[in-house]
C-alpha cells in the first residue's frame, strides 16, 4: 500500500513518487546497508515508539 494511505497496494506509488511503497524501503535499506526486511522493522519499530501506543487505540475506535 502506498504505506502512508492505506490502499493496501505495496508496490504502488498511486501516480506520485512521494509517497512510501516496497521500493522506498529497498532504497532506504540500500542506503543503510541493511535487507528491506529490517529497513521495515526497523521503522516499525520506530513508528510504534513515536506513536506510544496511539495505533492500537486507533484501531480499536475504527472497529467499533
Amino acid at each position: 500500500m502506498c504505506y502512508n494511505c492505506g490502499c493496501e497496494m505495496p508496490d504502488s506509488d498511486m501516480g506520485n513518487p512521494k509517497n512510501i511503497t516496497n521500493k522506498s524501503f529497498e532504497e532506504a535499506a540500500k542506503a543503510s546497508g541493511k535487507k528491506p526486511e529490517e529497513a521495515k522493522k526497523n521503522t516499525l519499530d520506530l513508528l510504534e515508539k513515536n506513536l506510544g501506543g496511539k495505533n492500537k487505540n486507533f484501531q480499536t475506535q475504527q472497529s467499533s
